[in-house]
């Protein structure tokens, strides 16, 4: 049942990644749109999970928050580099592919512990799988439709970014499948969210917003934004 489930993550997020290369000419909407969708998936989805499954503290502040700042601290890091290396010791002339293809590859990463996820909610019970499904679903719209923004954003072709998107998509059904030969423990889980909320969030707000209100600071993007965040939470509300 839980692979079956997550043939749907597949579709929807095929869905969102085809959604998001149909309206590149409006792309400032769309980054707009896709900044609030990831802002909506750290701080109403991810780190949430992350504080409650990630275990104790650790000199007063919780393990998964702790892993949340790294997390943002990993990915300024690892950009720095990245842009010094392609651009001969002055990392402010331009984005850097290679950024684009590893915020996707993280995003792929994601989308499989999402069909982890299903599988093993649905170890739990039946109803406790169709709850978890409905989440992963819905928001692996945002998933699909984020994972082709950071690879295309980045300045990568346009092949690359449908073959992460398309990696996306059957990552889901991977980790389903996966929870038939063991389960994930709940804390390295909960780690791992707090690990992945803090590099979503720095991509969101060091990246994705300011190149979407650079050209176009209008209401529109804003509303975007604003919609992308009403959106996750919608879906965080109707799994509960």
């Amino acid at each position: 049942m839980a692979v079956f489930v997550a043939l749907g993550a597949f579709a929807m997020t095929l869905f969102g990644g085809w959604t998001a290369q149909r309206v590149t000419d409006r792309r400032h909407l769309v980054l707009g749109l896709a900044g609030g969708l990831m802002l909506g998936v750290v701080g109403l989805d991810l780190l949430p999970e992350a504080l409650r499954a990630a275990g104790g503290g650790v000199f007063g502040v919780p393990q998964g928050l702790l892993l949340f700042v790294g997390g943002f601290l990993a990915a300024h890091t690892v950009e720095r580099l990245l842009a010094v290396r392609a651009h001969g010791g002055r990392p402010d002339q331009g984005r850097v592919p290679q950024v684009g293809l590893a915020a996707a590859a993280a995003m792929v990463g994601h989308s499989l512990m999402d069909g982890i996820a299903i599988g093993a909610a649905f170890q739990v019970s039946g109803g406790m799988g169709a709850t978890v499904a409905l989440a992963v679903i819905t928001h692996d719209f945002a998933d699909g439709f984020n994972t082709y923004t950071l690879a295309s954003l980045y300045g990568n072709s346009r092949a690359k970014s449908l073959t992460l998107l398309v990696a996306a998509a059957l990552a889901p059904v991977a980790g389903a499948t996966s929870t038939l030969l063991f389960t994930l423990p709940e804390e390295l889980l909960g780690s791992y969210l707090g690990f992945f909320g803090g590099v979503l969030l720095y991509l969101a707000a060091a990246e994705i917003l300011p190149e979407a209100h650079h050209d176009h600071p209008g209401r529109s993007t804003l509303l975007c934004t604003a919609g992308g965040v009403g959106f996750i939470w919608l879906v965080v509300g109707l799994a509960e």
